[in-house]
């Protein structure tokens, strides 16, 4: 469906990438990764048509309807939903509204209906007959109710507006959907549907997205930007991941034990060969990895940040007491008679569309924010860190560097232990003396991560810590969290995290109610749909 041949991307003279030779076939679904500058949108604008390389050329096979997810929010604000949708194909929204003119005419000529005869024709052939009835259950899948289809976009909020826009890339049924990262902003229940969409759709998809779970759901291969080059690779993101890292530890042992290295990934490949999965191309997608020869794995310049947390001491048998604390905020109750007890072991994920209600609990937790009724009393022996979702106050108007910034936090102040800390959290060289106000979003999470594990806290609380992280830093959160031994509060969108760390479900109902469930978030989920 592409072919992509010898394409190169300069910036200042400066190869971004460069000799990228591609075939994006139909019926696969590919998933675009790299580090953070690295090009990935960049090179999904080239795909797109948005971009010129330097040099090279994508062609595309002719009469391709080719869909686009927008990144303007506020692009379609003159619009209703239910048009901006139906503009996901645009030659059948022109008929439409071309239809409507000539029919409102008070006078037809011949030409008119003779016009009108043949845009009907090809109205019919593009389905414009169902096309409301199709974006409609585009929507409601996406949890957009049917009480908004026909609102103007500009009284909608960022979020729904993302919703709509996502809408607008899935419907009319194209033969190629480039999207880039899909599921920001998006409630798991959206992300699952989703999933089942793209599992289901018979066109190629090209995707940017740092949701692992997402990657490893609908991808049959994962494109690679790495040392300036890409490179396809069959299966998803886990795949990838663990045949980079062994192919890794093949290069760095070439004269220890290859024979037993090559082995073993070998039996890496048919194992994941031999696993199921709920996609419809899982068959195709053994096939080829049973063909997969250990020259082909892959093997990343990527460097991962070290995150690990070691508590001061044990935390003792009495850890944390929430009762009936209740909280409004702007006239909206966001919390009501929410009651719990922390246990030990407990990592408990908070989950469900009420973010709002997860920011206020941890404030109120943390001391920040009074509850306006019940009570918070923790145990004599628990001490807590607190990573917030809105880190501003940290950073902003502060002219200190990372090593002054880091130093206040410290056990030990010397220079040398905060820049072997720094260095570890891919902070190198004169890097450390960067002022923290000029830190991008990734680089302050990287900061307040490295507080937490300075802090020696039993009891860590996380509000979204995955936002603004590259897959290599969120891949390295995740073990740090599921390794800790300690108690853990974390609200995320990242599935997979959650999925791994936590034993316990907080569900926080738009009504501020709290659905309290001991068991994985998997096995939550699959309950809540049996209930449904």
């Amino acid at each position: 469906m592409i072919t992509v041949t010898d394409l190169s991307l300069n910036y200042s003279g400066t190869p971004l990438f460069s000799h990228v030779d591609l075939q994006f076939l139909r019926g696969n679904c590919y998933g675009i990764i790299g580090a953070n500058g690295a090009g990935k949108s960049t090179f999904l604008k080239i795909l797109s048509g948005q971009l010129e390389p330097s040099t090279g050329e994508v062609n595309i096979l002719p009469n391709i309807r080719m869909s686009v997810l927008k990144q303007d929010q506020n692009a379609y604000d003159a619009y209703n939903v239910m048009d901006t949708v139906i503009m996901g194909n645009q030659r059948l929204y022109d008929i439409g509204k071309q239809k409507e003119a000539l029919y409102a005419k008070e006078e037809m000529t011949d030409e008119d209906g003779m016009l009108a005869c043949q845009l009907e024709e090809e109205y019919a052939e593009l389905g414009g007959w169902e096309a409301e009835s199709d974006a409609s259950r585009i929507l409601q899948g996406l949890g957009i109710g049917t009480e908004l289809h026909y609102n103007d976009m500009a009284t909608l909020d960022a979020r729904l507006k993302v919703k709509v826009l996502l809408a607008q890339a899935l419907f009319g049924n194209p033969d190629l959907l480039m999207m880039d990262e899909p599921t920001n902003n998006l409630d798991i229940d959206a992300v699952n549907w989703l999933e089942d969409f793209l599992l289901d759709f018979e066109g190629t998809v090209i995707v940017v997205s740092h949701d692992r779970h997402f990657l490893n759901t609908v991808c049959t291969h994962i494109v690679d930007i790495d040392y300036n080059k890409i490179k396809m690779y069959v299966g998803n993101y886990d795949f990838w991941y663990e045949s980079s890292q062994l192919v890794q530890q093949l290069i760095k042992n070439q004269n220890k034990r290859n024979e037993e290295k090559i082995k073993e990934l070998q039996d890496f490949i048919s194992r994941f060969s031999a696993n199921k999965s709920k996609s419809k191309q899982a068959t195709a997608r053994r096939k080829l990895l049973d063909k997969l020869t250990v020259e082909e794995m892959p093997a990343s310049s990527r460097r991962y940040p070290w995150v690990g947390f070691t508590p001061d001491r044990e935390v003792g048998k009495d850890i944390l007491f929430v009762t009936d604390v209740s909280k409004t905020i702007d006239g909206v109750k966001v919390l009501d008679k929410v009651s719990f007890i922390v246990g030990h072991g407990d990592k408990i994920a908070f989950v469900g569309d009420n973010e709002n209600a997860h920011t206020a609990l941890f404030k109120i937790l943390d001391g920040e924010m009074e509850p306006d009724e019940g009570t918070v009393k923790w145990g004599q022996t628990a001490t807590f860190s607190y990573f917030p979702k809105d880190n501003t106050p940290y950073f902003q108007d502060n002219d200190d560097n990372l090593v002054q910034w880091l130093r206040q936090f410290s056990p030990d102040p010397q220079e040398q232990y905060l820049r072997g800390f720094l260095g570890r959290m891919l902070f190198s060289g004169d890097e450390v003396y960067k002022p923290v106000k000029v830190l991008s979003g990734g680089e302050k999470v990287r900061c307040m991560l490295s507080r937490m594990m300075l802090s020696g806290a039993n009891v860590l609380m996380l509000d979204q810590p995955t936002n603004h992280l590259d897959l290599e830093s969120i891949a390295a959160l995740n073990k740090g969290l599921e390794a800790v031994k300690c108690n853990v509060l974390v609200a995320s969108h990242d599935h997979q995290l959650i999925q791994t760390v936590c034993n316990r479900v907080f569900d926080f109902t738009a009504d501020g109610k709290l659905i309290d469930r001991k068991t994985s978030y998997d096995e939550y989920l699959a309950a809540q749909k049996e209930q449904a």
